[in-house]
């Protein structure tokens, strides 16, 4: 009836207020003009139904604050009477509302009760129906503050449910229309009660489950939620409301400390939903807050044509879990969760990092706080190493007093230690107290309030000695005390009287009485007044001096919980403690009834990301537990619901932590990846699975790593399904081999399924009806909806952004790796889900694709040299597909997709030795080849890469296969696609190369050549399409390119199967390399044969070497030898295009040739030698006959084998300085032991105490060997330089005619042979035949010194050097000579030489006085035999020449053969001398001549 009345009283008032309204504006309140009511809402206000409206009803929080409100109810003037009275309606009703309830239990019916509750119903009607100038005015605002606040404060901890229900009620209104305005006031609420009531352990359950129920509405708002965070978390000031709540939360949820609290399993249970329903309302709220960050793959347009159907986008949503009010559709971001237009209220700047960053400092401080509280100057310490408080005593004692965080124990010893700093700390901290006209005991209240005393006497006399000294200093006019000893001695004994009067432990209290005679003499000797001690005395006794009735609170809730014996003694503790937290909050809420606080109504977005960052870890705690620890569905419905939404959010502002641990504990609750067996899997875990794949389809492009969690769950899904449907079972039983196995570990087919815990199954013979019971526990697992969800992760991978298929395709590698590793039953899932994802993301663009395809390409590398052979044929199988359709695309010109998709190809070829595998491979390279051939363009490197693999091959079949492809993409596609294959054209070749090289198969290597041959047609058909292809070699100049991509290649590894193949196959690798020369050397540039000849003394090279000495040989006599005849033969041809750039290098070439230990190749190099200056000697020029005379005197001075002269058998050795001298004279001589020491670097000397001149008979050979190749060359030499001077066999055939005219006696006929005029005689200047003269002449000299020396040559013979007899040196003796004559006898006749007619004289004699002196010493028959055609050389053609000369030489010679005459000579010589000494009668006028016998009528005797 009460209740009526009121109502109809408030009704009435409104109504009035509202008609005033009407006809009568305010003027004092103009921003309400268009206001429709002043107390209650307009008639269409749309509350919802949680009772928190739209936040587009309320006004901007700037405008709330315009005006200054302070805290005085006068501040401001109501505009009508009817305003007043709804104030002071509202003021009665909320006092009214506080008025206590008598002692014992409520009595339902009593007025009290009943007043209370209808009061705090009407201000709940007032509340909810509130309009928009009880919602702004400053004086109702404060009477919120002031009056229902205070009085909430009083009613929120009723233990009455209908009041404590009504309050809660209430303060959910006044968080929805008055937040903004209720900042400290909310604070209060959450901290002192909700919290409170939720955290005690001997709260009933009535009360957490009306609180629970508060927070589940409050939770549901997003902007409540986010607000929540923003104003208390991030607020230096503030209490972490949010992060209590959640860990709150979370402890109900996870069911912590239920049986305390004597609560039936039911209400548990039922207490656990709400605490998850809390949290999942609190993640959804996160999600729904930040759903404009987040991007659906499967709302995106795919990459092909392909779009999703309305059917599927029906069954992608047959999968969502937990399907309670809109959760799937708020995690899809389609329905809000309520919240109107956020940034409508806005007090403070909303920057997320600002409030990170105060966040931030937050947690330093309070860090810093909880150190102090355990160790004071640790936390001082680490307060100023951050920045966070200052290093003066002023600073730390401001800290201590604003801190109420502190421990009041600590504080109070910190404050009483002795040292110097904590004195100066303590005495600013009293200082800092205002004691200005306070009684002594309210001012030793105000300094005791802030610390508990510490125990120590000592730390309580300094306390006390400087609060007197403070209180004097701020009294002094007071005349009470005589000086501050007095306020000390008093302060002392007021603590010690609080003390004995309230200490429960002191049985016998102190009397007025004596405390006053405690007291005497201490004023300077006098008493204090009675009075005022007496005074004293009873205020202490009314009031004990304590601390801060929030921070005694705070201290008895940090003790330890006593035990609860019974439900009793539990209600008796909770109604204690819920009374000291009303006095608390009542305190705390009067404290802050005037106080302002901006309020900040959030608007971004990123408040998530630090929001969820700080509450992970409870969140998952709760939701693990949940699914770990209970079998009820809608606990696991929730905690799904909840870790996908954390999961969300997680992804959406990129925290891989928190994802990959919200991920990981899916998969672990799926038990396909736990060590527990799937024969325990409930509906749950099949929940979870099916949790597990929506996450993977919705939330794909933000999971990263998260990505081997869920791919490797459905890899073991997999499994699982065909255990379900019995595929597999005939695993599980195990033969008696594989039992056997598993004695040693386990069974060999097991290994797959260990990670399934089926490990124990395997072998042990499981029945058929275990069996049946493990696939009805997975059976599930194998439904349709399940099915078509693994499928649609894989086909709509498609939508994932760039990044995200990355990581996906490499952590299904990963996973499929994994399946692979098991020896004996290795699982190709994965590898076929590679296979299909790549067919469907094929038409990415190719920059995505490459990065895909450097992943899986990596990955076909290693499946396709797996051991096991079935893997390795579906890799290549499935690359050889992949392929085809990558091929059909084609390519453009200059692009290299083609050849990084299809070198998995050639890295398997490589690795994988499995005959049966390289077979394979070239089976799909040679279709591709076949089938495609016109769409491949960097394709063709692998391609001729993988051939060139299997070149190598000993397998005939694959040779014989690759070899054929090969010859027909030489032969027919060049033809045809010639311009694409280009930038592989020196593959191709180097390809045929490596066929060539296969000893195995010479017939290969023969038509491999043929092939290269081939090859060289292309280029010369062709040289356009080289020099227009720039790709790479950009920086080659255009003209350049045919070389470089052309025959440079060709050349090149032509004279690799020179350099590497046995006889038959270099010999033609020669023919042909030299026929590509000379048959398009005219198309070649000088600087081309530059590079080209480089790749041909490469042949040379080989012989540089250290190896076998019989290949050498083989080498030296056939290739090298080959080799060098045509090299002069190419230079010959293209002489005018080379004499300038390659002369000096063939020379020193032939050089080298001659100089080495094979009398074949040495034979060869003077041959060449001879041949190149014969075919070529009429174009030189005079400085290239100056180079070619050098040439062969550096070859006359390296070849001589002065050693022959020298050497001593190891016992007649000379001392070392004489051996030493003579080794100095020959430092080439040692060419047979250190070949070509130049070139190679050596010293040209050998040390004279080498093991080798030690004479055994090994070193003896090998050094008589070398000096007899010496021997020869010399000999070929003198030759080579006769028939370049004179043409080959013109010397002999001259001496031959001598010999007939001798015998004939027809001496004085001019003898005429028919190639004398084509020698190089004419060519030369007479300074380059004096050189060749000088070469003659030394050659000469050292035979004729060695033959001479038959002591050495008796020792030469004696140790085996040249055969039988003696060696001896006369064949190159008398040849040089006569070479050296018929030059010097043809320049001596020569009228064009007639410059150096004087020169040739002057050597002529000299040379031929000196022969003839010799050939007089020599005394064996064969040797003067051997000078027989020198003689008549010699004779004939000093016969020839004119009197004048003749006379010069007859008189030079005629000594010697005088002395001559005695010898046994052949009558052709004979004859000649016979000649010669009539011509001397005749020039010298000693007889005369036919002519002048007729002419004086003489008769001259006939001879």
């Amino acid at each position: 009836m009460v209740q009526g009345i009121l109502e109809d009283v408030v009704e009435s008032a409104v109504k009035v207020a509202e008609e005033k309204q009407v006809t009568e504006p305010v003027k004092a309140l103009p921003a309400l003009e268009t206001a429709d009511t002043l107390l209650s809402g307009s008639s269409n206000e749309n509350v919802q139904t949680n009772g928190i409206p739209d936040d587009g009803q309320s006004v901007s929080s700037t405008d709330n604050l315009e005006t200054d409100v302070s805290g005085h109810q006068g501040a401001a003037r109501f505009s009508h009477v009817l305003q007043k009275d709804a104030f002071l309606v509202f003021r009665s009703l909320c006092k009214l509302s506080m008025k206590p309830l008598g002692d014992g239990p409520p009595d339902p019916k009593s007025h009290e009760l009943r007043s209370k509750v209808v009061s705090l119903q009407l201000l709940l009607s007032v509340l909810q129906n509130a309009g928009l100038v009880f919602r702004t005015h400053e004086m109702f605002i404060n009477a919120i503050k002031q009056y229902l606040c205070v009085a909430l404060s009083k009613n929120g901890v009723s233990s009455v449910p209908d009041v404590f229900e009504l309050s809660l009620a209430i303060f959910l209104t006044l968080l929805s229309n008055f937040k903004t305005h209720l900042k400290m006031q909310i604070e209060v609420f959450f901290k002192e009660i909700f919290l409170n009531i939720l955290e005690t352990s001997s709260s009933s359950f009535e009360h957490k489950w009306m609180v629970i129920q508060t927070l589940t509405r409050i939770c549901a708002d997003a902007q409540c939620v986010v607000d929540i965070y923003v104003n208390y978390d991030c607020d230096l000031n503030a209490a972490n409301i949010f992060e209590r709540l959640v860990n709150d939360l979370s402890k109900i949820a996870q069911g912590r400390s239920g049986h305390e609290l004597g609560m039936t399993p039911l209400q548990e249970l039922s207490l656990r939903k709400k605490g998850l329903e809390c949290l999942v309302s609190i993640l959804k709220c996160m999600v729904e807050w930040s759903k404009d960050l987040y991007v659906n793959p499967n709302h995106q347009t795919s990459l092909g044509s392909y779009k999703p159907s309305e059917q599927e986008m029906a069954e992608g949503k047959c999968l969502e879990t937990g399907g309670r009010r809109s959760s799937v559709s708020s995690l899809d971001s389609t329905v809000s969760s309520g919240v109107g237009s956020v940034g409508t209220q806005t007090a403070v700047p909303d920057d997320p990092e600002q409030f990170e960053v105060i966040k931030q400092q937050k947690e330093i401080i309070e860090h810093g706080i909880e150190l102090f509280n355990k160790k004071p100057k640790r936390g001082i310490q680490y307060l100023q190493e951050q920045g966070m408080l200052g290093t003066t005593a002023e600073d730390l004692a401001q800290f201590l007093h604003q801190e109420e965080r502190l421990c009041s124990t600590q504080v109070g010893e910190f404050l009483g230690e002795s040292s110097k700093f904590n004195k100066e700390v303590m005495y600013a901290y009293v200082d800092q107290l205002d004691f200005c006209g306070k009684d002594f005991v309210s001012a030793l209240r105000i300094f005791l309030e802030g610390f508990r005393l510490p125990g120590e006497a000592q730390k309580i006399d300094r306390l006390m000695e400087k609060f007197a000294a403070r209180y004097i200093e701020c009294n002094q006019r007071q005349t009470l005390f005589a000086s501050a000893d007095t306020a000390y001695v008093l302060a002392y004994s007021i603590i010690m009287l609080t003390t004995d009067l309230h200490s429960p432990q002191v049985k016998n209290k102190m009397t007025k009485e004596q405390y006053i005679k405690m007291n005497r003499g201490i004023n300077d000797s006098k008493d204090l007044p009675e009075e005022y001690l007496s005074t004293i005395y009873e205020e202490i006794e009314g009031k004990k001096i304590a601390m801060k009735e929030t921070k005694e609170y705070a201290i008895t809730t940090k003790c330890s919980k006593p035990s609860v014996a019974n439900e009793k003694q539990r209600r008796l503790l909770y109604n204690l403690e819920m009374e000291q937290m009303a006095k608390t909050a009542k305190a705390l809420m009067e404290a802050v009834s005037h106080a302002k606080a901006p309020f900040t109504s959030a608007t971004h977005l990123d408040h998530v990301r630090p929001m969820f960052k700080l509450v992970w870890t409870p969140l998952l705690a709760a939701y693990s537990v949940g699914l770990q620890n209970c079998d009820d569905t809608e606990v696991a419905s929730l905690c799904l619901e909840g870790i996908r939404c954390a999961i969300r959010i997680a992804c959406i502002f990129g925290m891989q932590l928190e994802r990959d641990a919200y991920v990981q504990a899916l998969a672990r609750f799926s038990l396909l990846t736990a060590s527990s067996s799937i024969t325990e899997m409930k509906q749950k875990n099949i929940d979870t699975i099916k949790t597990l794949i929506t996450v993977a389809h919705t939330d794909g492009n933000y999971l990263g790593n998260s990505w081997h969690e869920i791919l490797k769950c459905i890899s073991q899904l997999e499994l699982a399904q065909l255990i379900g449907t019995g595929v597999k079972t005939r695993y599980l039983s195990g033969s008696g081999r594989e039992r056997e196995s598993s004695i040693k570990g386990y069974a060999s087919a097991g290994e797959e399924f260990m990670s399934l815990g089926l490990g124990n199954l395997v072998g042990s013979g499981a029945d058929k009806r275990h069996m049946a019971n493990i696939q009805e526990s997975v059976g599930e697992t194998s439904s349709q909806s399940v099915v078509v969800a693994v499928d649609r992760i894989f086909t709509g991978s498609t939508r994932l952004d760039g990044n995200a298929i990355v990581d996906f395709v490499r952590w299904l590698c990963a996973v499929s790796m994994d399946e692979l590793a098991s020896p004996h039953h290795p699982r190709m899932f994965s590898l076929q889900k590679i296979v299909e994802i790549s067919y469907y993301n094929m038409n990415r663009i190719r920059l995505q694709w490459s990065r895909i395809w450097h992943v899986i390409g990596d990955h076909f590398n290693k499946v396709g040299c797996n051991p096991n052979e079935d893997v390795a044929i579906f890799a290549v199988d499935s690359l050889r597909q992949l392929s085809m359709k990558f091929l059909e695309k084609g390519e453009l010109a200059n692009f290299r997709f083609q050849k990084d998709f299809l070198r998995p190809f050639e890295h398997i070829m490589k690795k994988n030795r499995s005959p049966t595998i390289r077979d394979m491979v070239i089976r799909c390279i040679a279709q591709m080849v076949n089938s495609q051939a016109g769409n491949i363009r960097s394709g063709w490197k692998n391609i001729f890469a993988v051939f060139h693999q299997a070149a190598s091959d000993h397998d005939g079949n694959i040779v014989e296969l690759a070899f054929q492809t090969t010859a027909h993409i030489v032969t027919n596609i060049f033809q045809q696609h010639f311009p694409a294959a280009i930038d592989s054209f020196q593959d191709a070749v180097k390809c045929l190369s490596e066929f060539a090289c296969n000893v195995a198969f010479p017939d290969t290597s023969m038509e491999a050549i043929r092939l290269i041959r081939y090859c060289a047609k292309y280029v010369s058909e062709r040289p356009q399409v080289l020099r227009e292809y720039t790709s790479d070699d950009m920086n080659v100049a255009p003209g350049d390119r045919v070389w470089v991509r052309g025959w440079f290649p060709i050349l090149f590894e032509l004279s690799c199967i020179i350099n590497r193949c046995k006889l038959d196959v270099r010999t033609r690798g020669l023919t042909v390399m030299f026929e590509i020369m000379k048959s398009y050397g005219h198309t070649f540039e000088k600087h081309w044969w530059q590079d080209l000849f480089r790749i041909v003394f490469r042949i040379f090279d080989n012989m540089k070497l250290p190896e076998q000495q019989t290949e050498k040989s083989e080498w030296m006599t056939t290739t090298c030898n080959h080799a060098l005849y045509a090299i002069c033969d190419v230079f010959t041809q293209f002489y005018e295009a080379l004499h300038e750039i390659l002369l000096p290098d063939i020379l020193a070439q032939l050089h080298w040739c001659v100089k080495q230990d094979n009398e074949q190749l040495a034979r060869s190099g003077t041959n060449c030698l001879e041949n190149l200056v014969i075919l070529n000697g009429q174009k030189f020029s005079p400085e290239v006959w100056g180079q070619t005379c050098n040439c062969m005197l550096e070859i006359f001075k390296t070849t001589i084998p002065h050693v022959l002269l020298t050497w001593k058998p190891v016992g007649m050795e000379e001392d070392s300085s004489e051996k030493h001298l003579d080794l100095d004279l020959d430092h080439q001589s040692l060419s047979s032991m250190d070949k070509n020491a130049s070139e190679r670097g050596q010293s040209q000397y050998s040390n004279p105490t080498d093991e080798s001149w030690k004479g055994g008979p090994y070193t003896n050979q090998k050094l008589f060997a070398g000096l007899l190749i010496k021997c020869v060359v010399q000999l070929e030499l003198i030759q080579t330089i006769d028939n370049i001077v004179f043409y080959p066999a013109t010397s002999k055939k001259e001496d031959a005619e001598h010999m007939a005219a001798a015998q004939r006696d027809t001496l004085d006929a001019d003898i005429h042979i028919d190639t004398e005029d084509q020698g190089m005689y004419k060519y030369m200047s007479s300074h380059h035949l004096f050189k060749l003269l000088d070469c003659l002449q030394e050659s000469h000299s050292f035979s004729k010194a060695f033959n001479s020396n038959y002591e050495q040559r008796t020792v030469l013979w004696r140790a085996g050097f040249k055969g039988k007899s003696k060696p001896n040196l006369l064949k190159q003796e008398t040849s040089s000579l006569a070479c050296c004559l018929r030059i010097l006898f043809r320049m001596y006749v020569d009228e064009s030489r007639r410059e150096a007619w004087d020169a040739v004289q002057r050597r002529l004699l000299s040379v031929c006085s000196e022969a003839l002196a010799y050939f007089i010493t020599v005394n064996s028959e064969s040797h003067r035999e051997a000078w027989t055609n020198l003689l008549l050389l010699l004779l004939t053609k000093t016969l020839k020449i004119s009197d004048d000369k003749f006379r010069a030489h007859a008189s030079t010679y005629y000594p010697y053969l005088c002395e001559i005459m005695q010898f046994d000579l052949i009558p052709e010589l004979r004859a000649v001398l016979r000649k010669f000494f009539l011509r001397i009668g005749v020039v010298f006028n000693i007889c005369i001549t036919d002519e002048q016998a007729r002419t004086t009528g003489i008769n001259l005797p006939s001879w």
